[in-house]
């Protein structure tokens, strides 16, 4: 049985850009991030490179999305959401209440610093 899967870079490689824009970094630094080029990168977003999985893999868990989501643009839609399950905070709730009260001290700078620190690290806390 033949699979018919049609795979569309363009689509891929614009939700690659959008995605990168909307965590605000820029291609250069992005492609530093995941070890790659800053020109490859662009191939990617223009469509007109296809990646390994290995490299899908990485660009997806750099921007946060999934692979179902880069590669078919499918968003991840559960019946029972974690919010559901455990409330708005989850099990850890003192936590984020505790986290909200010190960012609520930060500047509009600090705020921005804190989300640019955020993105870099989290592919690597999980």
């Amino acid at each position: 049985m033949k699979n018919n899967i049609d795979i569309n870079n363009k689509k891929i490689g614009q939700r690659i850009r959008d995605e990168r824009k909307q965590l605000n970094i820029s291609r250069e630094n992005f492609a530093e991030l995941i070890n790659l080029s800053g020109y490859y990168i662009g191939q990617l977003e223009r469509g007109e490179r296809q990646m390994s999985l290995p490299t899908m893999i990485s660009i997806a868990k750099h921007l946060h999305v999934s692979l179902d989501y880069l590669i078919f643009g499918n968003e991840i839609q559960n019946s029972e959401s974690i919010n559901e399950i455990y409330g708005f905070y989850g099990e850890d709730e003192t936590k984020y209440k505790e986290i909200l009260k010190l960012l609520k001290k930060c500047s509009s700078h600090e705020l921005e610093m804190f989300k640019k620190l955020l993105i870099t690290i989290l592919p690597y806390l999980q």
